[in-house]
């Protein structure tokens, strides 16, 4: 008897846990499915991206030119954080921050929202492997080259360039790795997106893309750039040079 009731208790507290484990899984089924359906609307067209794409329907330049400034001024401080790149109170907020989403509102946002539709508009209802792969190539080879050479340009103002030949030096020295870059993840999200994506969400898609792939450009680009003026420092000051030359240590705060 003590067996037999031994073995029903290890079968029920057996059974308890199976039921309470399925309970807890719904649990969180329910409140991933519940996640689910605020992000993408599930059969509905109450979500958030529901929301992005009436609004880029019904204000296209405007949506695009918020995202731009907002994810750009984004990236500069994701960067400076990453990069441990601090202004020179010790904080990551740094001037560029601003400048940054200037240049995302008004500069990034209204050329790519003009080249992405040229592109939709030259491959509008082809849908052949050659249109696609004609797509991509011109993706790569036209409007990449043209977004690039811009956003050097302009992170070449920001940084405080000023003459003719400066800006040419930073375009010159940056646009082969960043087309490297471009070459490698463009072809894979263009190509993803014609597969999976209607084109109206294009535009936050590439957006998406855009921000973590100049974050990391931006984040290495700080740190060379950090590397550099210790190695400059340390150079100098075991050639004896005066300590009037460095600048004053920074304080941490």
């Amino acid at each position: 008897m003590s067996v037999k009731f031994q073995k029903e208790v290890i079968r029920d507290t057996v059974v308890d846990g199976v039921t309470n484990g399925v309970t807890k899984f719904g649990k969180k089924e329910d409140l991933a499915h519940t996640v689910g359906e605020v992000l993408t609307g599930g059969k509905s067209n109450t979500s958030y991206l529901a929301a992005y794409i009436r609004q880029l329907q019904s204000n296209p330049l405007r949506t695009k030119m918020l995202t731009s400034g907002t994810l750009s001024a984004l990236q500069e401080f994701l960067a400076s954080w990453i990069a441990k790149d601090k202004s020179k109170h010790g904080h990551y907020l740094t001037p560029r921050v601003p400048k940054m989403a200037l240049y995302g509102a008004f500069v990034s946002a209204p050329l790519g929202s003009a080249l992405i539709n040229i592109l939709q508009w030259l491959f509008a209802g082809k849908t052949s492997l050659k249109a696609k792969i004609m797509q991509i190539l011109v993706s790569n080879l036209i409007i990449a080259p043209i977004q690039n050479t811009v956003y050097l340009t302009s992170m070449a103002i920001i940084a405080g360039a000023r003459t003719f030949h400066q800006i040419r030096a930073t375009v010159r020295a940056g646009f082969l790795p960043v087309m490297k870059v471009s070459w490698i993840t463009s072809p894979l999200a263009l190509a993803f997106a014609q597969k999976f994506l209607p084109e109206e969400t294009w535009v936050p898609f590439f957006n998406i893309v855009a921000f973590v792939i100049g974050t990391y450009i931006n984040a290495h680009t700080k740190k060379m750039r950090l590397a550099a003026v210790r190695r400059k420092y340390h150079g100098e000051r075991s050639s004896g040079g005066r300590s009037d030359d460095y600048p004053p240590p920074r304080r941490e705060y």
